[in-house]
């Protein structure tokens, strides 16, 4: 029997449909305690020290099993993704030990979130072997030849799903019923994505989950959920969107796929890639053969990785609930006065997106998104769905946009937006949940003008700008990614470079490392910028 097909302990079922959705305590003080080991390990060495003895052996000749990773495919992967070399830098130097001696070059490019806690949420080698995904040894090629993987033939495709472990079932989620989308607002906000020291994890809100599972063209059967057989309980979800994606110089018909959640319980029951090949199964059936997802944990093959930087708003709240430390040789009040904001906004003929600027503004972005090698192709209605809020059929706003109409032309030569994501603020006592904003999708005419030193600093004035709004709409931080044109802005208005990272893939398409925003030494760069364009929730 296959490791796909094993049936899940009557055991495990049942602890499912006892526990509570809340961590225990004592699972907390472990994790706490796994996070201070960690951090004491850190300080007996420096970290650069401790990986280049991992690479080059000087800290114990690493055996070779078959299809082992070798040195020169671990420093090759590292070389073509610097950010996911910053990331080792950080790891456990015995975990980087591992993927050199213990592990395959299979094992060491998937399944290892690397210091993460949700590792054993995706499939593994076993499973990714059979996939048509990149391998490290297509990926690393810049002359590759770029397209599809493989061939679908959509008559053999199954029509109905493969058979789902005893007690369990299979189920169409209706997003579109308050109390289905409720369960998976459940779900995810339990058993979903976290940090590496469990202190904030995902809040989806209902609005936010309309928003981002609902969108134009959308398919109710792209839903997909596992239920206990007995009791009917949401357990697992996964869910994909359509997509228009320009790869280069290729458009793709794909699918976004995003939200492969899987109950804590269930995560050593190989329910993930039992997900991944029914989602697959739907998309094939729909005539969709390649999709893209993003993910924390190293899967193969990123083609680009970009790195996450925060804003602080509220640095006295980010601080009291564990997000920003502060700084060696500085104060609180220092820190304060350092974020400190202006009231009013400086962008002449700023104002919010409204709907019959529209078509305009999908214009300016389309053009925009046109410089980049990753970018997707909107629709006018995927354009008013993704970026104009809609009072009627969201009370509760998700995402905010504002354009600038030049006063005397009255056209529309600006456009910049941010949604809300909050996450919960697990061991904070006094404050329940961080209100984040992310800097979505942006684009400006001044990105045509022959003069390129005008493209700096139009960005800077419009993000300070839009950090004045999401300060006035009460948000705690903004966040951002080493994407589009950011790498131009990040620093100078005092992002500050976080922990994670965000790999980007390929389903069933082969296509040669694209830039990610950063620089040989994780820093943003604006000479790795044109890379990635597509902003994924």
């Amino acid at each position: 029997m296959s490791e796909e097909s094993k049936e899940i302990d009557p055991k495990v079922t049942e602890e499912v449909l006892e526990e509570g959705e809340e961590a225990s305590a004592a699972d907390e003080a472990e994790d706490a305690a796994d996070s201070a080991a960690k951090t004491v390990k850190k300080k007996k060495k420096s970290k650069a020290k401790k990986l280049k003895e991992a690479i080059t052996g000087n800290a114990g000749e690493p055996s070779e099993p078959k299809r082992s990773l070798t040195r020169e495919q671990f420093q090759g992967l590292l070389e073509i993704n610097p950010a996911l070399k910053s990331e080792v830098a950080r790891m456990d130097p015995k975990k980087v030990e591992e993927l050199m001696k213990g592990l395959t070059l299979d094992e060491a490019l998937t399944g290892t979130t690397l210091g993460g806690k949700n590792q054993k949420d995706m499939a593994s080698y076993k499973f990714w072997n059979t996939q048509p995904v990149p391998s490290f040894s297509e990926i690393k090629e810049k002359a590759m030849e770029e397209g599809p993987i493989k061939t679908i033939d959509i008559d053999k495709v199954p029509k109905e799903p493969a058979p789902m472990h005893k007690g369990f079932e299979w189920v169409t989620v209706d997003i579109t019923d308050p109390k289905e989308r409720q369960e998976v607002y459940e779900l995810l906000t339990n058993h979903y994505v976290e940090d590496g020291e469990a202190t904030f994890r995902f809040n989806y809100s209902g609005s936010f989950l309309n928003w981002a599972l609902k969108a134009p063209g959308w398919r109710k059967s792209w839903h997909v959920g596992v239920r206990v057989s007995e009791s009917k309980k949401l357990v697992a979800f996964i869910s994909a969107i359509p997509v228009d994606l320009k790869v280069r110089k290729a458009t793709l018909k794909c699918s976004e796929v995003n939200y492969l959640c899987v109950h804590k319980k269930l995560r050593d029951k190989r329910l993930a890639p039992v997900l991944i090949k029914e989602i697959t199964r739907r998309c094939y059936l729909e005539g969709v053969f390649q999709a893209v997802y993003t993910a924390g944990a190293l899967l193969p093959t990123p083609f680009s990785t970009c790195r996450y930087f925060h804003r602080s708003l509220d640095w006295e709240k980010l601080h009291e609930v564990g997000f920003s430390p502060l700084p060696h040789g500085s104060t609180p009040q220092r820190q304060i006065i350092k974020y400190r904001l202006p009231t009013v906004t400086a962008t002449e003929g700023l104002r919010p997106l409204r709907e019959e600027d529209c078509e305009e503004a999908l214009d300016l972005l389309q053009r925009y998104l046109g410089r980049f090698e990753f970018a997707p192709e909107f629709t006018l209605d995927e354009f008013k769905h993704w970026l104009l809020h809609d009072p009627e059929k969201a009370p509760e706003q998700v995402v905010w946009a504002w354009v600038v109409e030049d006063r005397k032309t009255k056209k529309i030569t600006d456009l910049f937006s941010f949604y809300r994501l909050e996450s919960t603020a697990m061991r904070s006592q006094k404050y329940k949940v961080l209100k984040a904003a992310y800097l979505f999708y942006y684009a400006t005419e001044t990105a045509f003008d022959t003069d390129k030193s005008k493209l700096e600093p139009r960005l800077n004035l419009l993000v300070k700008d839009a950090l004045i709004l999401a300060k006035k709409e009460n948000f705690d931080v903004l966040n951002a990614l080493t994407l589009l044109d950011n790498p131009l802005f990040l620093e100078k208005q005092l992002f500050g470079a976080g922990d994670g990272h965000l790999h980007y893939y390929m389903y069933n398409y082969r296509t040669a490392p694209i830039p990610g925003g950063v620089d040989a030494k994780n820093r943003p760069s604006a000479k790795a910028m044109g890379g990635i364009g597509l902003v994924m929730l």
